[in-house]
């Protein structure tokens, strides 16, 4: 059924945020050196943000009648900071491409508001996602 798989996007999603949310709060806590005071602030504004996206994930799966996973998704742990940074990249651009997918099946579906839901965190992803490029001096979209 059409609704079952978007409940199992949704569910993919909520333990991609819920990774995120542990791997940038750890980030925040152990992050240290010269450079980290600044930093350590941006991964705490942006776990809060994924702590939020993992919640409106959940709260439209019990909308759409299915159960909110409680799994977490891979967590990646560097001690420098360039390279938790360099994880955290990676996982925004892995997070995009599922809320990409995502966003193509609820439209396939007809669920507008799963699609519009998925929409405003993509637009939330590419932010961090430039977030983590300008801290890594890298430019563009890519």
């Amino acid at each position: 059924m059409a609704k079952e798989q978007v409940v199992e996007i949704l569910n993919r999603s909520r333990e991609r945020e819920l990774a995120a949310t542990m791997q940038y709060m750890r980030q925040h806590y152990e992050a240290r050196g010269l450079e980290s005071p600044p930093v350590i602030e941006v991964f705490k504004k942006i776990a809060i943000a994924e702590m939020k996206h993992a919640e409106q994930f959940a709260e439209r799966i019990v909308y759409l009648g299915g159960t909110p996973s409680i799994k977490v998704g891979e967590i990646r742990k560097h001690d420098d900071l360039k390279g938790m940074i360099a994880d955290d990249l990676k996982s925004e651009k892995e997070a995009i491409a599922l809320y990409r997918e995502a966003i193509a099946l609820c439209e396939k579906e007809g669920d507008p508001v799963t699609r519009l839901l998925f929409e405003e965190t993509l637009a939330t992803e590419e932010e961090h996602k430039d977030t983590f490029q300008t801290l890594l001096g890298q430019k563009g979209a890519a």
